[in-house]
């Protein structure tokens, strides 16, 4: 895979190409020799790691490398990787397999639970775009799925409200809550001071989830802003981190 991607990039290349990895920020070192050795003999002539909530910041347009604090959490598909940034490193840093792909199974659990019907990965993921939330609506939004009845075995329509999501989906998104607590619980006083004027980042397809940054910011008591493109911003931020290699070193 890496293959096709390096060759859909660079073409034939005459010189083999310097690659940037993200890796999650609580990976050993035996996974990230790992990473390398795949990356090596996929054709690169250097391979350089880059922690994904630094890269994540990096694209959002945060100056790490001044010596105040910046918090960000970064939720992807299967890992959410929360640090507190200064400095151009991460002082504190945190990655819970608690992402995307949990709301997803969650939802698929509550379904068969509540409804006594299977859906798939896909109807749970449209669910979780289109009506899925982690802080009451005001408005309580619907949806019809289609799904196999467990009882009769036959194809069955169901309407599943935003509240029901909210029920399906709080328990993981706490999950998130109390590892971004005990990541600030962990910062130094300074650097918390800072996140607290500041405010607390969010990037990745995850934190789209609707009313995510509510709760965040109700149970911690600091603003949460969503990043521009934020989901593209580990991608950005890795192509800049590239770019200035020289800077990051």
């Amino acid at each position: 895979m890496l293959k096709h991607f390096i060759n859909k990039v660079c073409g034939k290349f005459l010189f083999a190409p310097r690659i940037m990895i993200c890796i999650p920020s609580q990976v050993t070192e035996v996974e990230k020799k790992a990473v390398i050795d795949a990356a090596s003999q996929a054709g690169a002539r250097k391979v350089y790691l880059i922690e994904e909530p630094i890269a994540a910041a990096i694209g959002a347009g945060i100056d790490i490398s001044k010596p105040s604090g910046n918090m960000v959490v970064d939720i992807g598909g299967g890992t959410t990787d929360i640090a507190v940034i200064s400095l151009g490193g991460s002082v504190v840093n945190t990655s819970l397999k608690v992402a995307g792909d949990k709301l997803d199974e969650a939802i698929v659990k509550y379904i068969k639970k509540k409804h006594n019907i299977m859906i798939g990965e896909r109807t749970a993921e449209d669910l979780k775009v289109n009506i899925g939330c982690v802080y009451p609506k005001i408005q309580d939004a619907e949806m019809d799925i289609r799904g196999r009845d467990l009882i009769t075995g036959l194809p069955k329509t169901v309407t599943v409200h935003s509240s029901e999501m909210l029920e399906a989906l709080i328990e993981p998104a706490m999950m998130i809550v109390d590892a971004v607590h005990s990541v600030l619980e962990k910062t130094p006083p300074e650097l918390a001071a800072d996140i607290s004027d500041k405010g607390i980042y969010m990037t990745g397809g995850g934190c789209l989830v609707d009313g995510l940054d509510k709760l965040l910011q109700e149970k911690l008591g600091i603003n949460v802003m969503i990043a521009q493109d934020t989901v593209s911003c580990v991608a950005l931020g890795t192509g800049k981190a590239l770019d200035n290699l020289d800077a990051l070193q």
